[in-house]
């Protein structure tokens, strides 16, 4: 089962921002740090954005310039050290989006996930056929080799694994559009099969699967978003398209999409009757 490792993405993150911080408590603007520090101005954005890893060396210039004391430059010197390490989702890098890997990277180190879907079953509540098909109807848009669909459902169930089975697994809350239990992806089997692992994977103790029916009142028109929650780092909200994915991080924004989250939800069966109702579409697909 995989353990609980802290994401270099995240740590990649809070490095950009601490730097920023301290920046700012000196009342520096960032282009004069960079005449200070005989730097562009866009690396010291590019650094705070985390768009580019800053070196040891680096650090210490900027650790001078902040008259920064030996246990913060420890700290920051932590920070480097995991940010330079090797994430699970690089082993597949060459088949995933760039923006996508973020998100991975995001997802490994979130406490809460809510994740609202129209749809489709959520990736990670999908087994592998479902998985497969699920990819495969993109095939001819986005030209997915056959190397490239084995990969992408591999990284699914690796995802899965690292995510829901993991030391201190995240909160993980769904509410799915009934329309996604009927549209089917390969044969009814494989639709069988899914219905039966969503209600298996429904209960577990930190998983919670709703339903908001055809009939139901719908309370925001959206499409499909992840809403991540982090311990220590500000919320940050997911929305993929066909060709690209977009990160919301604004903190109005993000407090729309909860409340849109809890909007659908309260409109939605309750985890009991969800489960009543997906095991119903089960019994369908058995035709």
């Amino acid at each position: 089962m995989p353990s609980q490792q802290g994401s270099p993405t995240v740590r990649r993150l809070r490095l950009g921002q601490e730097l920023r911080l301290l920046r700012e408590r000196r009342s520096l603007t960032g282009a004069r740090a960079a005449r200070e520090l005989g730097w562009s101005a866009s690396k010291v954005s590019r650094i705070e954005a985390a768009k580019t890893m800053p070196s040891a060396d680096d650090i210490k210039a900027m650790a001078e310039l902040y008259h920064l004391d030996g246990p913060k430059l420890d700290e920051l010197f932590g920070l480097l050290r995991d940010a330079e390490q090797r994430g699970w989702w690089e082993d597949y890098e060459d088949a995933l989006p760039g923006e996508y890997t973020r998100f991975l990277g995001l997802e490994a180190e979130a406490t809460h996930q809510r994740n609202w879907e129209p749809q489709v079953v959520p990736g990670l509540l999908q087994t592998e056929d479902y998985a497969r098909e699920v990819i495969l109807a993109t095939r001819g848009i986005s030209r997915i080799t056959h190397s490239g669909v084995r990969s992408r459902v591999e990284a699914r169930l690796d995802r899965q694994q690292r995510v829901l089975h993991r030391a201190h697994a995240c909160v993980l809350n769904v509410v799915l559009d009934e329309s996604a239990l009927m549209r089917r992806f390969g044969e009814p089997a494989v639709m069988r099969e899914q219905m039966e692992h969503l209600l298996e994977i429904s209960l577990l103790p930190h998983v919670s699967v709703q339903v908001l029916t055809l009939d139901a009142l719908h309370p925001v028109n959206t499409g499909a978003f992840i809403h991540l929650k982090f311990s220590a780092f500000d919320d940050v909200v997911y929305l993929e398209q066909l060709y690209s994915a977009n990160f919301v991080e604004d903190l109005e924004r993000v407090a729309g999409y909860e409340t849109a989250f809890d909007n659908i939800r309260s409109e939605a069966l309750d985890e009991d009757e969800s489960r009543v109702l997906i095991q119903r579409k089960a019994m369908l697909w058995r035709r």
